[in-house]
């Protein structure tokens, strides 16, 4: 997904508008007696967190344009119910309604088919956890969502998991000095170690051609199946200094391996 454009739904970003304090209170006290200009220079004065909170999604393979239009409706919906009572800040209350709003999004355009049942529940859930925090602000736990709607919580728990969007093994996770770790390489192997194409005797002695520390590297990562950071953690290196010593490694292996 693309959130480098300028131009997002026909709104030219870097010209949106920055309100202070006290353009905000004023504008709401307006709102408050239904002055619908003032409503839409305050969607128009916050859009800049709405873009704020899209980046979090920016490995999404939706369209930023429709993210966009998403979030936009979590921030009206965010302004229409918003105390100004509370004495919290109007980004804390509106951040957790776009998401939300985004998320449902998401959920509702997975290709991923999840019965009826499952998704019912999670809703439910979700719906309680924002009713949770707009009343509380603050995070509920899972026991409190299933005492709230009367489900066990380990049905709320494999609801909630079963909607959420999968993630491939190539995404990344962060980029530490040239260096691109992803998620793969966050996933340690427990069952599989022995029954592998590195059991062949000929990797073996491709490996007798690495470095001792190289080696031990490959050893942990793929006969003892650890993550990275596990393995930077025994080793006393970082994990971006791991992630390069084994794609090092793993190439000098291949060229000895190639025919």
């Amino acid at each position: 997904m693309a959130l480098n454009k300028v131009e997002i739904c026909g709104v030219n970003t870097s010209k949106l508008p920055v309100l202070n304090a006290e353009e905000k209170d004023e504008l709401f006290r307006r709102i408050k007696e239904g002055d619908e200009q003032a409503r839409e220079l305050y969607i128009k004065g916050n859009l800049r967190l709405v873009l704020s909170v899209i980046r979090r999604f920016q490995n999404s393979s939706e369209n930023a344009d429709d993210l966009f239009q998403i979030g936009c409706i979590g921030l009206i919906k965010a302004i229409d119910n918003f105390d100004t009572t509370l004495q919290v800040k109007f980004s804390t209350y509106a951040v957790p309604m776009i998401i939300g709003e985004i998320r449902r999004y998401l959920r509702d355009n997975n290709s991923i088919r999840v019965s009826r049942s499952l998704r019912d529940i999670a809703y439910k859930a979700i719906y309680t956890r924002e009713n949770y925090m707009k009343q509380h602000l603050k995070e509920p736990t899972v026991a409190e969502i299933a005492q709230e709607i009367g489900i066990e919580k380990e049905m709320i728990v494999y609801a909630m998991d079963a909607i959420q969007n999968p993630v491939s093994l190539f995404e990344p996770v962060y980029t530490e000095g040239g260096d691109t770790l992803y998620v793969m390489d966050q996933i340690s192997d427990k069952k599989n170690k022995e029954d592998r194409w590195i059991e062949n005797l000929s990797l073996r002695e491709a490996m007798q051609r690495l470095n001792n520390r190289e080696k031990h590297i490959i050893e942990l990562r793929f006969y003892e199946g650890k993550t990275q950071m596990e393995v930077a953690q025994e080793i006393g290196i970082s994990q971006a200094q791991v992630s390069r010593l084994e794609k090092n490694a793993l190439k000098s292996m291949r060229n000895y391996l190639r025919p």
